[in-house]
């Protein structure tokens, strides 16, 4: 299923990546490198097996809280042009080695620069800057359910709006052609071209796009389409202490606060923020805070992480105008905040989590750096 719908570009790509692991000496077939790709939305088509084999079951979701982002333009940013930053939230077992910039220079379509991980021809979070002055990123919408099997893998139509998208009209074509719900995201775009911003809300039955010059889309995995919340996901939009709630609270905070204000400087303050907006307490890093850290919370996260989990936010980028029209982006590995994670005092004082001692390692806060595609 993840793979006829590739097209021949990307599964050319795929093909390369397995032969060039292989040539390396790793253990790896095309399938896997396929599996890895497709492994975000793969969740997405069980939990539509897992119906279907028990229809009388509660629906479950594999849709997670995961990550904080804004784009602002116009009378909100300091300079008038698009500001983006975005951070990645996910366990850290895989999110100590979402560590990769990408500096693709493809035969056809744009140049791009984005971030992800060993194996993948799309970003997997999806940061990323083109040639054609489009920047994109997303956040994922939390307990979402649905899925077309029929449709384009989500990884598919991500890479190739990264890729061929020289507007927002052609970003949103793009993701919508062949949607199969996999991944659900509301998705945050800019256009430095124009100085124009907008947020693609793309579920399987209910997508909207809104696009503004002069203010801000955030996003921090609340649904924000109150019809698509009851329909297509089991979130709880009356629930001010989910995470999500909270993090929608702050950013609101956080943006309207400081119209007029905001650039790379503040992008980068606030990815470091550790406000609980639901408790009101300024430096209480937990689930609730833009700054994610599930490892000091007791609540945890639902059926994504129990208490004290290992996972939260694992890396940051942000980038202003005159970064995007040179394909630029400044990002930080580890918590923006600069709070290590240390894996063997973690697992020692949680020894519930001790399964994943072989493979955890520790999660180091490195310092902003900029990364630029090559001249």
């Amino acid at each position: 299923m993840f793979w006829p719908r590739a097209g021949a570009e990307y599964q050319e790509e795929l093909r390369g990546i397995a032969e060039g692991a292989q040539a390396g000496g790793v253990l790896l077939d095309l399938w896997d490198v396929v599996a890895l790709n497709a492994s975000i939305e793969v969740g997405y088509y069980t939990q539509v097996l897992d119906a279907a084999a028990a229809p009388q079951a509660a629906p479950r979701s594999n849709a997670p809280d995961k990550c904080s982002a804004f784009v602002a333009t116009g009378r909100f940013t300091r300079d008038g042009a698009p500001l983006i930053a975005h951070n990645n939230w996910s366990g850290y077992l895989e999110g100590s080695r979402w560590n990769v910039v990408f500096d693709v220079q493809p035969s056809a379509g744009q140049r791009f620069l984005m971030d992800g991980m060993p194996g993948l021809i799309h970003s997997g979070d999806d940061f990323g800057i083109n040639a054609a002055g489009i920047a994109i990123t997303e956040t994922t919408i939390t307990g979402f359910r649905g899925f077309d099997p029929r449709g384009v893998p989500e990884y598919v139509r991500a890479r190739r709006a990264m890729q061929y998208a020289s507007s927002i009209d052609d970003f949103d074509r793009i993701m919508r052609e062949g949607n199969n719900g996999g991944y659900a995201n509301a998705w945050l775009v800019a256009d430095v071209k124009t100085g124009e911003i907008a947020r693609l809300e793309l579920g399987l039955r209910h997508v909207r796009l809104e696009r503004t010059s002069d203010g801000y889309f955030a996003g921090a995995n609340f649904p924000i389409s109150a019809a698509l919340a009851a329909e297509e996901t089991s979130f709880r939009l009356d629930d001010p202490a989910l995470s999500a709630n909270a993090r929608r609270v702050r950013w609101e905070e956080l943006l309207a606060t400081n119209r007029g204000k905001l650039d790379l400087a503040l992008a980068k303050a606030f990815l470091a923020d550790h406000y609980d907006a639901f408790e009101k307490k300024p430096d209480a890093p937990s689930e609730r805070t833009l700054c994610g850290h599930v490892e000091l919370s007791p609540r945890g996260m639902g059926d994504w992480a129990g208490a004290f989990g290992t996972n939260g936010a694992v890396q940051s980028k942000a980038a202003d105008a005159a970064m995007i029209r040179r394909i630029a982006f400044e990002a930080a590995m580890g918590h923006a905040c600069g709070i290590s994670f240390r894996a063997a005092p973690h697992l020692q004082q949680h020894p519930e989590l001790a399964w994943q001692k072989p493979l955890l390692r520790d999660l180091i806060a490195y310092p902003w750096t900029e990364f630029a595609a090559a001249r």
